[in-house]
């Protein structure tokens, strides 16, 4: 626990991306840190959000914010990625220290100018990717390090498969299942995708943008495959208008010996079955779910902060940092990159511009 206080800030959006998942009451939860200010352009929505953590100073402008306030760790809350690159610089140049909503941005070349600039300014980047740093994935994240169910050989993911199924479930909700992957096995070396509408190939002019505004979207089914720079292998999907309300969103490990079940992109159900292969006529081969400390998604956003105060304490990148929320990024374009090429995209991708915006 760190024995420094903080400075603390929030801005949001009302009715243009608001406080995207409450990233400002993890903020205003996290001892270290007084939340002394926050910004919003909506002044009922400013209102309403500054009784919620106890604020009493408020801005329409973040901008004189972060000029009047001296603060060293500001959330940046909404969910439309149209602002997050604008916001996060006026962060970086203030000199404070940022944690940011989900999905970062609309494109790689805008993610990478905001992990740039962080750099640049000794500053730390934190995307809120929140299920990293939850104790049940961390304990998983342990016991397979330590050859629970024997050497990954696999991930698969699934995606939430509501009526967002495709191109608009991977870039919303996908995002946290890249993260985990990652998180889980290491960088990612090169990856191949399929993406489809209805059930024919991606077509020019099949690009849209998505319910909000989160980037370019196409296609509603999506396969992809990864290969781990580890060996491991993973593969995602997301199909529109699933049955099964998303209770399929996602992940489950293979090793050699066994599997690890990881349900939602902030995990509360983790399973796992101590066996290579399952049998159906034996009757004790059965999924164990781990007993394992458990806290909600909605405490992840603390969780997030204190890591972020411990990273700047102590030099080192986030758990969860822009770094690899670029990394997760490209995850999502590299599927649409792979569909429209007919090949395999190597990682770092080499064109960081969106590539439905070069198909169109």
């Amino acid at each position: 626990m760190s024995d420094r206080r903080y400075r603390g800030g929030a801005i949001g959006r009302t009715g243009r991306g608001n406080y995207g998942h409450g990233l400002h009451l993890g903020l205003a939860g996290a001892d270290a840190v007084d939340l002394v200010a926050l910004a919003d352009p909506d002044p009922q929505g400013r209102r309403e959000a500054a009784e919620a953590v106890g604020v009493e100073r408020t801005y329409e402008d973040y901008r004189e914010m972060l000029n009047k306030e001296a603060l060293q760790i500001v959330t940046v809350g909404p969910r439309w990625v149209d602002c997050h690159e604008e916001m996060v610089l006026a962060c970086v140049d203030a000199g404070c220290h940022v944690y940011c909503e989900k999905p970062m941005a609309h494109s790689l070349e805008s993610a990478d100018r905001m992990v740039d600039a962080a750099e640049r300014a000794g500053v730390k980047l934190a995307v809120a990717h929140q299920g990293v740093y939850l104790p049940q994935v961390q304990a998983a994240k342990r016991m397979l390090e330590a050859g629970h169910i024997g050497p990954l050989q696999a991930i698969y993911a699934t995606g939430k498969q509501d009526h967002r199924g495709g191109g608009e479930d991977m870039i919303v909700l996908g995002t946290h299942l890249f993260n985990l992957m990652r998180f889980l096995a290491g960088d990612v070396a090169w990856m191949s995708a399929q993406v489809t509408v209805g059930d024919r190939e991606l077509r020019p002019g099949d690009a849209r943008e998505a319910a909000e505004p989160v980037g370019l979207i196409a296609g509603d089914r999506i396969h992809s495959c990864f290969a781990f720079e580890n060996g491991a292998a993973g593969y995602f999907v997301s199909r529109a208008d699933q049955p099964g309300n998303g209770e399929c969103f996602g992940l489950e490990l293979v090793g050699r010996d066994g599997r690890f079940m990881m349900r939602g992109g902030a995990p509360t159900l983790i399973a796992a079955y101590p066996y290579s292969v399952w049998l159906p006529e034996d009757e004790t081969r059965v999924w164990n779910v781990l007993d394992l400390e458990t806290v909600p998604f909605a405490d992840g956003n603390r969780l997030a902060v204190l890591d972020l105060i411990d990273a700047i304490e102590h030099d080192r990148q986030p758990l969860s940092s822009g770094v690899d929320a670029v990394k997760a990024l490209e995850m999502v374009l590299g599927a649409y990159a792979s569909q429209i090429s007919g090949a395999r995209v190597a990682f770092p991708m080499s064109d960081r511009t969106h590539p439905l915006a070069r198909y169109a």
